[in-house]
């Protein structure tokens, strides 16, 4: 008889077929759980510890899994799909999760009996087909100048949160940044850019009801001399600047072998002729504040305090661009290259104000800014942070209507809808494939499900009474209200939800259930680090397999 033939290493541990199947299953379902209670408008908060030591206190699901350490491969790509849904559309982060475990764990029945991966996938993927245009049948448009129609989907979306108990605060600071920063593309296109243009500037002290939008940009810098230079500017022109006001050093060591002693005096007075030119150059244009990103040294700062201009200097690239979004000016680069059209006017009032224990600039009352801040007060670091990550979700959720104003049901009544549509479509497919499509339909009631259970009311009755009224597709508004868990109409309850975020939710958990489920061999071991010095000795010749090449490391440790 033959010796057995060693094909991985020792230290490779490798798991194939179903077994790997049930292990992912496991693995995701263990993720979703974590996640399932911080669903809805009853939702839990979560407590993590951070790296840092620092506390983290949420119940946005994607800051919770992000910092998670996770050991096993599946549920890391769980992870994943939660920061992919946050990227692209900024709110369901905790629905995803549930629906992509609760997928899996429909699909672990059928692996049993033994039916074969792409058939499961398969079957998901024309479920999702059929989601997808059952959401379209259902959507309904709105128009994006309707204030309170706006305000009720945001609403909906932050009632999940924590801020809730707020109110329509956050929701109305999310509606105000947005609008404000909304820029038209024409062809009736918006484009809605968060991330550069709308700044939140958390400041610790004061009440959370203190949090406004400023129609401008706030910075939190003092002027350079501050008993000089005014503080109060009405209608300020300003001029932003991305060049040192400073005498310019050479590249490298510069010696300079003066012989005479004047010379000496000469050349300090090159140096301040150089720098008075530049002012100059700056004051021809009346400003009233200048900015600059870099330096600006004492005697320029004499010299603009003497023209009664006030200055701020060592500013960051992103708050120079959004002052000049804000206030219609340009950044200029050079001094001697300013115009007339650089300066900006668009700004009513610069001041600088003490909030708490530092100086913030505030350069406000802009005509037509697009750009501006979001300023939060609130009693502790913890609660502002939170507040600032709802407030995100909150501007995605208002950025995404503004470029698709198509709205669904929410409260688990889109998930049951199409729950119902996809049971009855179950019966006219063929072949073997009918019965994941129909565990398909049955995975998205598993959001009205946990809807329900967060409110503590009784799920079985409340699910069959739901199933009854969406039993053949109508009804499509039906669905759970997450403060109370009584059936209501989500139409007269004002709960919706934006179409692009629910279609996102189902593609990328459906999506990736099935890649999960594809996945029947997992090879893993750490290739053991020898220690220098320590020469091979001469070992036999190592036969590659496929499976131990994907393993090597090319790159050298």
């Amino acid at each position: 008889m033959q010796a057995p033939v060693l094909v991985l290493k020792d230290s490779l541990k490798r798991e194939s077929g179903s077994k790997v199947q049930h292990a992912n299953i496991q693995a995701s379902k263990a993720v979703a759980d974590i996640i399932r209670t911080t669903l809805g408008p009853r939702s839990m908060l979560k407590m993590l510890l951070d790296a840092g030591g620092g506390i983290v206190v949420t119940n946005d699901g994607n800051a919770i899994l992000r910092e998670l350490d996770l050991a096993h491969p599946a549920a890391k790509s769980m992870i994943e799909l939660s920061r992919t849904q946050d990227e692209e559309v900024g709110d369901g982060t905790t629905s995803v999760i549930v629906l992509a475990g609760e997928m899996l764990h429909v699909a672990e029945a059928f692996i049993d009996k033994s039916y074969h991966p792409t058939v499961i996938c398969r079957a998901y993927n024309k479920a999702l087909e059929d989601a997808i245009a059952v959401l379209d049948k259902i959507a309904m448009s709105i128009d994006v100048k309707d204030r309170s129609t706006v305000l009720g989907l945001v609403k909906s979306c932050i009632g999940t949160k924590f801020t809730s108990q707020f109110g329509d605060l956050i929701a109305d600071l999310a509606i105000d940044a947005t609008m404000t920063v909304g820029v038209d593309l024409g062809q009736g296109l918006r484009e809605v850019d968060i991330k550069k243009y709308i700044k939140v500037e958390k400041v610790p002290g004061g009440q959370l009801e203190d949090s406004k939008v400023l129609k401008g940009v706030m910075i939190n810098k003092d002027v350079i001399a501050p008993g000089k230079m005014r503080r109060k500017i009405v209608n300020p022109r300003i001029i932003l600047l991305d060049c040192p006001l400073e005498y310019k050093k050479g590249e490298n060591q510069t010696n300079a072998e003066l012989v005479k002693e004047e010379d000496w005096g000469v050349l300090l007075k090159m140096e301040e002729e150089y720098i008075e030119s530049i002012c100059m150059q700056i004051l021809k244009f009346k400003p009233d504040l200048v900015i600059t990103e870099k330096g600006l040294s004492d005697l320029a700062c004499h010299y603009l305090s003497k023209a009664g201009v006030s200055a701020i200097r060592r500013l960051r690239k992103t708050d120079n661009n959004r002052i000049a979004k804000a206030c219609g000016a340009v950044i200029v680069n050079r001094p001697d290259e300013l115009q007339e059209s650089d300066v900006g006017t668009g700004a009513g009032l610069f001041e600088v104000k003490k909030i708490g224990d530092e100086f913030f600039a505030f350069i406000v009352d802009c005509k037509d800014p697009k750009a501006c801040t979001v300023l939060l007060r609130g009693p502790s670091k913890d609660l502002l942070n939170e507040v600032e990550r709802n407030l995100q979700d909150a501007m995605c959720v208002a950025r995404n209507i503004i470029k698709n104003p198509k709205l669904v049901p929410g409260g688990g009544a889109t998930e049951l809808t199409v729950s119902a549509t996809l049971k009855q479509k179950s019966s006219s497919i063929e072949g073997i494939e009918k019965w994941p499509y129909e565990a398909a339909a049955v995975a998205f009631e598993a959001i009205p499900r946990t809807l329900a259970q967060n409110c503590g009311v009784n799920v079985i009755r409340t699910m069959t009474a739901l199933q009854g009224k969406h039993a053949n597709g109508e009804n499509a508004w039906m669905g759970i209200d997450g403060n109370t868990g009584a059936i209501t109409d989500m139409k007269e309850r004002k709960i919706w939800d934006a179409y692009n975020v629910k279609a996102q939710t189902f593609k990328t958990a459906i999506e990736a259930a099935c890649m999960l489920l594809r996945i029947d061999d997992i090879v893993s071991g750490i290739k053991k680090k020898q220690a220098p010095g320590a020469g091979q000795a001469p070992s036999k010749p190592k036969i590659e397999e496929e499976g131990d090449a994907d393993n090597e490391q090319i790159l050298p440790e």
